[in-house]
């Protein structure tokens, strides 16, 4: 019996052989491709996995003969809930996925092409391009395109207009209106209280008005000082006003002086471009390359001319080349913001700029073929909802740098400010209100309506008419 099985086995590869002699060069390959892809199904099929990656701190590093990073920890979680076992490897041509010149993938979206590897573990950004050609799992972290640059290689922007951040906007705008508020009841009050000097010279005149409100800031008294009741009420909820603003403003002006956080004068990509100062570049065939490469945006477009130009000089091989020119030199690095924050977080001399474009995410990588592919994807859902991947982010992006950094200065808004609007609106309702009581005492001493005191009013102040006082008249009737 064993020695017919094993005339029958001898047969069966005597017949392959000659079919394999008679096939041409295609259905050589074919017939491989097909064995490649019967041992990929059997592995597959007993739960091993191989997996290619690249070194990428903090995602992937070698600590002796072992993996470590955010991809190793993420995938150790994967095959515990998916229960499957696998073994790692580094990709041989050190790149992360890209199609060459004869239009083949090489990198480690090559290998999973080719089938020599099941899955690729590492930052591989999902595009378009990418997607056509393998398959994607759900983004496990997500991230877009940055710039990291050294803060001693960029002028802090100061600015000749400084002085005024210690408030925001709409502080600002609030001062100016209610000056300008202040200024005219004071006026208007003046007008219609009969116990307040009329003089043009020593009377609160419109001009007058808006000199004693500015002399507040100052908090310096200024002449001519008000006599009536209603005007001195104003003149007090002014003072009060102007006192509480210009402390404010000194405490903001020197939290402001006295601040680390600096502002640098790039902090967009326009300002990259505009700035003489920094030549930038990224990885060489990367999906970072390739953004600039294809967008329309003239910005962009101007950006990828840029480098295109000068790819011999600006482009990198690798990420810590990119880092290395970036503490070296006057260089700015673009790529991933992700990886860009690890770098500022552990390198305290170096920062990304403010602005990020082009958002997008990292996945796993998996043939078209690959039936593990939707499970991996529902379990980083799961592992996203249940706060897993927060808890792996916080583990490997940990810095000194970070803390820091934290409680960095701001304008003041209007929210702390908002109770003295609101005593200075109150203030100026009630001298108002003073005012038209005096102006009623009055009408009732001289037995006259308050409508003709305030017309009479009206009329002496802005057609210069004279009105007769009551004491000169009741001398005149003296004998």
């Amino acid at each position: 019996m064993e020695t017919t099985f094993t005339l029958l086995f001898c047969l069966s590869i005597l017949m392959t052989a000659i079919e394999l002699g008679k096939a041409g060069n295609e259905d050589r390959i074919s017939l491989y491709r097909q064995i490649h892809s019967h041992e990929r199904a059997k592995r597959q099929a007993g739960n091993h996995l191989t997996v290619t990656t690249i070194l990428q701190e903090p995602f992937t590093m070698l600590e002796g003969s072992k993996f470590e990073g955010y991809c190793m920890d993420l995938l150790a979680e994967l095959s515990k809930k998916l229960g499957f076992t696998y073994n790692v490897s580094l990709v041989k041509d050190g790149r992360y996925g890209q199609l060459d010149q004869e239009n083949n993938w090489n990198g480690m979206i090559g290998d999973v092409i080719r089938k020599e590897a099941d899955l690729a573990v590492a930052p591989l950004t999902i595009t378009a391009v990418r997607e056509k050609a393998i398959l994607f799992t759900k983004p496990y972290i997500q991230t877009g395109i940055g710039i990291l640059v050294r803060r001693d290689a960029i002028p802090e922007d100061i600015g000749l207009f400084r002085f005024l951040n210690p408030f925001s906007k709409e502080i600002w705008i609030g001062a100016l209106a209610a000056f300008l508020v202040t200024c005219l009841c004071l006026f208007l009050v003046a007008r219609v209280s009969p116990y307040e000097s009329q003089e043009e010279e020593t009377g609160l005149t419109l001009l007058n008005s808006l000199w004693y409100g500015t002399g507040a800031f100052t908090l310096q008294g200024v002449d001519p000082q008000p006599k009536a009741l209603s005007t001195r009420i104003i003149a007090v909820v002014w003072w009060l006003f102007t006192i509480v603003l210009v402390t404010a403003y000194i405490a903001s002006f020197a939290a402001l002086l006295n601040t680390k956080t600096q502002q640098p004068s790039i902090q967009t990509f326009d300002d990259l471009l505009k700035q003489k100062t920094l030549a930038f570049g990224t990885l060489r065939e990367s999906s970072t390359y390739n953004f600039f490469k294809t967008s329309k945006r003239p910005t962009y477009r101007m950006i990828y001319e840029y480098m295109d130009k000068r790819k011999e000089s600006v482009l990198v091989s690798t990420f810590d080349e990119g880092v290395k020119r970036v503490q070296e030199s006057n260089y700015a690095f673009i790529g991933e913001s992700v990886s860009l924050d690890l770098v500022a977080a552990k390198h305290c001399n170096l920062m990304r700029v403010n602005e990020v474009i082009g958002a997008r995410g990292y996945g796993l990588v998996a043939a078209n073929d690959s039936k593990i592919i939707r499970s991996l994807s529902v379990a980083i859902l799961e592992m996203g909802e249940t706060g897993e991947l927060s808890y792996l982010k916080e583990k490997w992006w940990d810095s000194k740098c970070v803390t820091e950094e934290t409680g960095g200065w701001t304008p003041l808004e209007p929210k702390p400010l908002g109770g003295i609007f609101i005593i200075l609106a109150v203030g100026l309702v009630i001298g108002l209100i003073v005012a038209v009581v005096e102006m009623v005492l009055k009408s009732r001493h001289q037995k006259k309506s308050c409508c003709n005191v305030f017309s009479e009013e009206l009329t002496r102040q802005f057609k210069g008419e004279e009105v007769e006082k009551p004491t000169e008249n009741a001398e005149a009737e003296k004998p």
